[in-house]
């Protein structure tokens, strides 16, 4: 299965950082003077900050006996705009739905306590989507309730696109 325009994309969700950010995450502790035995959606900072990464292997190789997952992406260092595009073919581009899922809290707080450019935060960290499917819009409804029975929230978050070579071949809305 090729990478072609139309194709969606999935997102599934992250426990955290992972392991991603952390030197723009010490700078943001340091400058803020932040409390990690402070609150933030739930648990404390420390705790949101070092959530142990989640691991995708099971529940993805389930789904690719089944589905016709054309690309797959983990979203490591280089956040969203660097690591899908990865796997998408030159004349090619990706348009995704920001708003698509709900960005978890610990991302929120290192935007505003380190005055982060919102570019900046997609660039850096996976902002909640920690690993990324590229499949038929068909395939999306399936994909995305297996997921969740396996316990991962997943999301619609966008979709492949032609890409005419001007400009940035990923977009986030």
């Amino acid at each position: 299965i090729l990478v072609k325009a139309g194709q969606r994309l999935v997102g599934i969700a992250s426990s955290g950082p992972h392991s991603n950010g952390y030197s723009l995450i010490r700078r943001i502790l340091t400058r803020a003077q932040a409390d990690l035995a402070s609150e933030i959606g739930g648990q404390t900072l420390g705790d949101a900050l070092m959530a142990p990464t989640r691991l995708y292997v099971k529940p993805v190789l389930s789904l690719l006996a089944d589905l016709p997952i054309a690309a797959m992406a983990h979203i490591t260092g280089g956040g969203l705009t660097e690591n899908i595009i990865r796997v998408v073919p030159d004349g090619l581009g990706l348009h995704i739905n920001g708003s698509a899922w709900p960005e978890p809290p610990v991302f929120v707080w290192l935007m505003q306590a380190g005055a982060v450019a919102r570019s900046e935060m997609w660039r850096t960290f996976n902002c909640g989507i920690g690993f990324v499917l590229v499949l038929p819009e068909e395939s999306v409804a399936d994909a995305i309730a297996r997921l969740a029975a396996q316990g991962l929230p997943a999301w619609d978050i966008g979709q492949v696109v032609e890409h005419a070579g001007e400009g940035e071949r990923v977009r986030i809305d």
